[in-house]
């Protein structure tokens, strides 16, 4: 490039940025201007300021009823009272007058034990039963070499029918005798069945930490048979008219429990809006919570999309 053309190329662009400059001022308040003048967002005639967010909540009645706190266990259902039954002597059985399940009164014929050893022969020996009752287990079979120790059977009395329980010693200050008892079988899962603490262990197992209880079961119609297993449960307390709500609902922050209800607005008529209720929280059992104070039954709590509101947040209740 020549001399004189670079000289008319560099006053060219000098200018244009000149113009540039003086130029994009007016630009800006051109912009500000029409901003503010009528039409414009936020002036006179323009288009309303941006509302208050609606936060979409779904919402629960809160009511009163029943409410029951209960320790969970299981273990084997036992006779009320059972016996073993011994050899008066160590010998061979030679004979049984029973079966299982036979009903049986004292004093009645169970097996007969043949004392006798190679080069002596004794007078067979009658073993009877020790109290009446069902025979609930018969290990002595003929044939069979028994000591004195050796149980032929056992005899379940009329004493009904119990469960041995085993309570975790973090537990133990929640029972005492009496107290209710609902009883499950997976052999009629249709059924219920009631029963209360009759027997209280004195002594912790010092190996497992536990305490022994039983329970006595009422057994009508006589479904019920010694060794099926129970899952059972010990109803600890039971409160009348309470409150409560899932446990779920309620948020907590600075060991501080809370809700939000939902109430009308003060300021528009139409509109809804969270209100942050303080609650004070007693027992919690199978995920619902006790509400000891804070709310009464009628009030409408929000049980979904209450974790994105605040105190005063207007809300669209949607179920």
């Amino acid at each position: 490039m020549k001399t004189k053309e670079k000289k008319i190329f560099k006053k060219t662009v000098a200018a244009f940025t000149v113009f540039i400059s003086l130029m994009l001022p007016l630009a800006g308040c051109s912009a500000k201007d029409q901003a503010q003048g009528p039409g414009a967002s936020g002036g006179p005639g323009g288009p309303a300021q941006p509302s208050q967010p609606v936060f979409a909540v779904s919402t629960i009645t809160v009511e009163t009823g029943k409410m029951t706190d209960y320790l969970m266990l299981s273990g084997d259902m036992i006779a009320g009272s059972s016996v073993d039954v011994y050899s008066d002597t160590a010998g061979t059985i030679t004979r049984r007058y029973v079966s299982i399940g036979a009903v049986v009164q004292k004093g009645q014929p169970i097996a007969e034990v043949d004392p006798s050893q190679p080069g002596m022969q004794y007078m067979a020996s009658v073993v009877t039963a020790p109290i009446s009752g069902i025979v609930s287990t018969l290990s002595g079979q003929v044939g069979m070499k028994i000591g004195l120790n050796s149980s032929i059977a056992v005899i379940s009395g009329g004493g009904g029918l119990e469960i041995q329980l085993y309570v975790a010693e973090r537990f133990i200050y929640q029972i005492r005798m009496g107290l209710p008892c609902e009883i499950t079988l997976d052999a009629y899962p249709d059924d219920s069945f009631r029963g209360r603490i009759s027997e209280i262990s004195p002594v912790v197992d010092t190996s497992s930490r536990t305490m022994m209880i039983k329970v006595n079961v009422d057994n009508p119609g006589n479904k019920l048979k010694a060794g099926m297993f129970a899952n059972v449960n010990i109803i600890t307390e039971e409160k009348e008219n309470v409150i409560s709500v899932p446990e779920n609902t309620i948020l907590q922050l600075s060991n501080q429990q809370f809700v939000y209800t939902v109430v009308d607005d003060t300021t528009d008529s139409s509109a809804k809006i969270a209100k942050k209720i303080v609650v004070t929280t007693g027992l919690n059992v199978d995920g619902e919570t006790e509400i000891t104070n804070g709310l009464q039954a009628g009030d409408q709590i929000v049980a979904r999309g209450q974790t994105s509101l605040t105190d005063g947040s207007r809300v669209n209740v949607i179920q």
